[in-house]
């Protein structure tokens, strides 16, 4: 299954988060990534619920997530407070 978002997109998402386009290895950058990734599949097991690698696949993002959050409210609690406001991710 393809991921769901475009090289476009993904370059827009780095610049946005990450500062530049050499950051894609921010928090933040790989956070936003994730939940981008994270509506494309939500969105896909809407029309297909019985999509069990889909449904596994999403778990498996929403945990990383969930660390990488973790992880910013950890080291930088601002930010943290920042990004989830600006992604609408209730946390």
């Amino acid at each position: 299954m393809e991921s769901g978002v475009t090289q476009e997109r993904k370059q827009e998402i780095i610049r946005e988060f990450g500062g530049s386009d050499e950051n894609t290895g921010s928090t933040q950058a790989q956070i936003a990534l994730f939940t981008e990734r994270i509506k494309h599949i939500t969105d896909h097991l809407k029309k297909h619920k019985k999509d069990y690698s889909s449904t596994r696949a999403l778990v498996k993002l929403v945990g990383k997530r969930r660390s990488l959050l973790k992880y910013l409210a950890k080291k930088d609690l601002d930010n943290y407070r920042e990004l989830t406001k600006k992604l609408k991710i209730r946390r």
